[in-house]
């Protein structure tokens, strides 16, 4: 695939600020299930950047294959906890609202394993990946996940 247009390039100064936000939004969740819900959603959206991008980004942070693997059929899948169940429901419903505003019973399970201030952060999250699978879909987008890490302290900074 050949990139259609950089980005980061193209709006250096509103990437940085989304970077710098997407840094700080994602890190205020923990990084397991920070990771679990980028998969997802970038599944749905076939993203296949942030696919490549989040599986490695889960493995460093001590993710197993057989979860990354069974992300997509989490329901049958028993090796996610109730919370991370509730996070990938919200994600599917969050991504899919085009779909049908179906989200009640995913926010029902949502409720019960997060607080408020927390699903905040998880739907802001959810927003953030699925932003950037539209700029990375849009474009073509194809980044070295080493090169996004380092991105990504640079706009923290």
């Amino acid at each position: 695939m050949t990139a259609k247009l950089d980005f980061l390039t193209a709006a250096p100064l509103l990437m940085k600020e989304w970077q710098r936000a997407a840094f700080a939004i994602s890190s205020s969740l923990e990084p397991s299930l920070s990771e679990l819900v980028k998969i997802r959603a970038s599944q749905i959206n076939g993203c296949a950047n942030c696919l490549n991008m989040h599986t490695v980004f889960a493995r460093e942070n001590g993710e197993t294959e057989q979860r990354i693997y069974l992300v997509s059929a989490w329901r049958e899948a028993p090796c996610y906890t109730d919370r991370e169940r509730a996070a990938l429901g919200w994600t599917e419903a969050m991504t899919r609202l085009s779909e049908g505003h179906t989200h009640e019973s995913a926010y029902g399970a949502l409720k019960v394993e997060f607080t408020d201030e927390e699903q905040v952060k998880l739907t802001l999250m959810i927003n953030v990946i699925n932003g950037y699978n539209r700029l990375a879909v849009g474009f073509g987008a194809w980044t070295d996940p080493a090169a996004v890490k380092s991105a990504a302290k640079a706009a923290a900074a």
